[in-house]
Formats: C-alpha cells, sequence, structure tokens
C-alpha cells in the first residue's frame, strides 16, 4: 500500500459502496489512516458521490439493491468526468463447498 500512496501528495480519496453496513466499517477502519474515505449504501448515493468529490478510487460492491454495481461502473465509464476512475469490485459472497 504505501507505494499506491506514495504517489500523492494529498491523502487520496477512496469511496467504499456496499449495501451490507458491516462490510463497509471493515473497509473504512483498513484504509481510514492512509486515505480520505468515502461510503455510499447503494448505487445512486456512489453515483452522486462520485459527482461531488470524484474518489481517486472506486471500491465496489457487485450486488446491491436497486442499481448493482455493474450498472454504477458502466455509468461512471459513460461519464467524462468519472471516466478515468478506477474501479475495483468487491464481494461478500461466498463460494459453495465441497
Amino acid at each position: 500500500m504505501q507505494t499506491w500512496l506514495a504517489h500523492f501528495k494529498v491523502r487520496p480519496k477512496l469511496l467504499v459502496v456496499d449495501d451490507q453496513r458491516i462490510n463497509i466499517l471493515v473497509l473504512n477502519e483498513l484504509f481510514r489512516n492512509d486515505c480520505e474515505v468515502f461510503m455510499a449504501t447503494n448505487g445512486e448515493q456512489a453515483l452522486q458521490i462520485c459527482r461531488a468529490q470524484l474518489p481517486d478510487l472506486v471500491l465496489l460492491d457487485v450486488q446491491m439493491d436497486g442499481i448493482d454495481g455493474f450498472e454504477v461502473c458502466r455509468r461512471l465509464k459513460a461519464d467524462a468526468e468519472s471516466r478515468n476512475i478506477p474501479v475495483i469490485f468487491i464481494t461478500a459472497q461466498g463460494g459453495g463447498g465441497g
């Protein structure tokens, strides 16, 4: 993580998007000392925060009620202002065992 942060003269803006509050709290705890963390619990909130804050990175849940992560990403990439924001998809969905 240090090499990524070394490129910023100010704390990078990170948007965490997940409809499960516990997941947001865990990710916030991991990144809050190094990043300015913004949080959204649905796709519409995520799009509004992206327009207002232009984060440096978005951690985006795939499965959410309403606008899912794939649609949020599609809309971000269709907008000239936000198309270059990197998006990493996250999911808490577990795989079935054996």
